[in-house]
């Protein structure tokens, strides 16, 4: 659940990255959307967080990094941070605000926000926050990539040898696996050569990385 409605004039098609101003201050949405365009970063803006959230229904995939205002009529930002939790993407999130104090602080920054300025604020702290939000992300985007490139070579493997896998995870060797699936060592053998190559893993250490990723 993390998205942009259908395109329109006021709203075009993003490119990568995009950037979502989410404040209610009409004057300051155009000033940074203009700070933002400025460094070739794609905008959105919404006036609240009802109409971000309208925003977030068909999933995208590219990069992406909100900044967001605390204060806002209807669900505050602080909120809108606790509903994007259940999301199965959460893009990074940049608080701005004119009210902040020290356990707004804290809980913004404990529950994942890249940081939290207080305004007004340097352009360049902003730019250099949504950055890092943006980076933050591109290495989210290429874990969760990297993740279901192994679950569907996972999926590629036959039931023997997800049961040869998993004797392999739990240390035996190849005669030891053999004795306790009743087969020869040698289709064992056949077995572990097939699911390692369908598994693209050079070594054992590195096989067994891969089914700790996938809490296989």
């Amino acid at each position: 659940m993390f998205a942009h409605a259908a395109p329109d004039a006021k709203n075009p098609a993003p490119s990568l990255p995009t950037v979502f101003v989410v404040d209610d201050d009409l004057s300051l949405r155009e000033a940074l959307s203009s700070l933002i365009r400025s460094v070739g970063l794609q905008v959105e803006t919404c006036d609240s967080a009802d109409a971000f959230i309208a925003r977030c229904r068909a999933p995208i995939a590219h990069e992406a990094c909100v900044v967001l205002d605390v204060r806002m009529p209807g669900m505050s930002g602080l909120d809108l941070q606790r509903e994007m939790g259940g999301w199965p993407r959460q893009p990074p999130i940049v608080f701005i605000t004119g009210h902040g104090d020290i356990p707004m602080t804290v809980r913004a920054i404990k529950a994942g926000a890249v940081e939290f300025l207080p305004k007004p604020f340097r352009d360049q702290d902003l730019l250099d926050a949504i950055q890092a939000g943006l980076a933050l992300d591109r290495a989210a985007l290429r874990k969760a990539a990297e993740l279901a490139g192994l679950r569907a070579r996972f999926d590629t493997l036959t039931q023997r040898e997800r049961e040869v896998l998993a004797l392999l995870v739990q240390g035996l060797r190849n005669k030891q696996a053999a004795d306790r699936l009743g087969i020869s060592e040698v289709t064992v053998k056949v077995h572990r050569h097939n699911l390692m190559e369908k598994m693209q893993a050079a070594s054992v250490p590195a096989l067994l990385h891969m089914v700790n990723q996938l809490g296989a």
